[in-house]
């Protein structure tokens, strides 16, 4: 099993009028992929800001390996 930090990403225009990247959350999951750690984080976006689908606060998502290696 390894970790991942899974953020969940949006474009939003800041107040100078540009387009700016925020994140929305960031969520460490434990998973056996990063395909396994995306469906997870998902669900648990979904779950944590009450919503049925992660992109209706989200534009991408952005997942990192977590893991350090010695």
């Amino acid at each position: 099993m390894s970790r991942y930090v899974v953020s969940f990403m949006k474009d939003v225009l800041g107040g100078n009028g540009r387009q700016i990247e925020v994140c929305q959350k960031t969520l460490e999951i434990d998973a056996s992929s990063e395909g396994e750690a995306t469906e997870l984080a998902k669900q648990k976006f979904c779950k944590v800001e009450h919503l049925c689908e992660w992109s209706l606060h989200a534009d991408r998502i952005q997942i990192k390996s977590a893991d350090f290696t010695s």
